[in-house]
């Protein structure tokens, strides 16, 4: 029998060993973790991942720099530069060697945003934020709208075939509810929940959050930024998230990476949560889900109804030029969430050239690294820092 014959035989009775283990046959779908940037520590990284040894859902991929256990991983060596990491994941991802990743920080393109997973504290149920972080879009009607599409996709991809939103009592409220009703009018199936409070409604007061009186709360991702840390470590005095499934995966239209986001305070239950979240979108096919979604909200006249909500905020019509790209390395922060697409549009007039994204504190303008001090030198000059 040659070498090659008897390696494709020892697969196969390791494929058989692992579908009578696990009830699954086939390959095992491959998560990813990058393991630095933790305020905790690297501590918190090698007990999640132990936690995810131990239940062998799935296989663990970790990036990052070596340690003394990550031997015991399939395993793949950056340096300590969280950039060198994210490119890497980005690769895995595209080439199909993972199927998703957990990560502690990415900037989303404009147009997506995470859809968080928490637990509630009254009855102990899952409730799925819309959104967390990352900016769905500049206007805030608008991007709440798309949030609740992506809080349908992340319930979707996980199993519960028609979920309940709600829409949590922040500013817009109102008038995303009305957005949502002709979306669902003009065909596309939207489930509303009802608040618990005695008046019903599809708008949730925070006992509702409490209670998780529906299966999505769609809200600004400021806010649902906030929703999660409260959620995730009320229970320790905030600087050590327990509870949750972490940020969650940046989903929007025509987004097919299953990245999902974790704190710097994330500790290992929510990591290892955040890896079982990420393996249920890959097993759920989350890009597919989002596809299908989007492509319904789009025959439902989803444009229009954004067109709509974004119409009363232009103010007047501008010809943008943008500068020749350039790789953009460098953070700015301090911008106003309603500021950040004019804040880039004052540097693209300087020719500098500018995106706009969402970091951990909140939008972010990024630039060249060499055009730093000049980007901060026009935005305050701009007075949007």
């Amino acid at each position: 029998m040659s070498e090659q014959v008897k390696q494709t035989v020892k697969k196969v009775f390791e494929d058989l060993a692992t579908g009578l283990e696990t009830g699954r046959m086939g390959a095992k779908i491959k998560i990813g973790l990058t393991i630095e940037g933790s305020e905790l520590g690297t501590e918190v990284m090698c007990e999640a991942a132990n936690i995810i040894k131990q239940k062998n859902l799935f296989d663990l991929v970790l990036i990052g720099p070596e340690m003394d256990w990550t031997d015991e991983f399939i395993y793949y060596s950056t340096n300590e530069c969280q950039k060198e990491a994210a490119t890497l994941m980005e690769e895995l991802l595209d080439s199909g060697e993972i199927q998703g990743c957990v990560t502690l920080h990415y900037n989303f393109p404009i147009g997506v945003s995470t859809v968080g997973k928490v637990v509630t504290p009254a009855l102990g149920k899952e409730l799925f934020i819309a959104t967390t972080t990352g900016t769905t879009s500049s206007n805030r009607n608008e991007a709440m709208v798309l949030n609740a599409i992506n809080g349908i996709v992340a319930a979707k991809a996980t199993g519960i075939k028609k979920p309940t939103i709600g829409i949590l009592n922040v500013e817009g409220a109102k008038t995303v509810e009305r957005a949502l009703t002709t979306l669902k009018e003009n065909g596309y199936e939207i489930i509303f929940g009802e608040s618990q409070r005695e008046d019903g409604g599809k708008v949730l007061r925070g006992n509702d959050l409490l209670l998780g009186s529906v299966d999505v709360v769609v809200c600004d991702s400021l806010t649902g930024n906030i929703l999660m840390k409260l959620f995730s470590a009320y229970t320790s005095g905030g600087n050590y998230e327990t509870g949750g499934s972490g940020y969650g995966p940046g989903i929007g239209r025509n987004y097919e990476r299953n990245i999902c986001i974790i704190s710097r305070a994330s500790g290992a239950p929510v990591i290892a949560n955040a890896l079982e979240y990420a393996y249920e979108l890959a097993k759920g096919k989350l890009a597919k889900v989002s596809q299908i979604e989007y492509s319904k909200a789009q025959q439902a006249q989803l444009k229009n109804i954004c067109e709509e909500l974004t119409a009363s905020q232009i103010t007047e019509t501008k010809e943008r030029t943008m500068p020749p790209k350039e790789i953009v390395t460098c953070e700015i922060s301090g911008i106003e969430i309603m500021e950040l697409e004019e804040a880039v549009y004052t540097l693209w007039e300087v020719d500098i050239y500018a995106e706009s994204g969402m970091g951990c504190t909140g939008p972010i303008v990024l630039v060249n690294d060499e055009k730093i001090d000049r980007a901060k030198e026009e935005l305050k000059k701009a007075k949007y820092i």
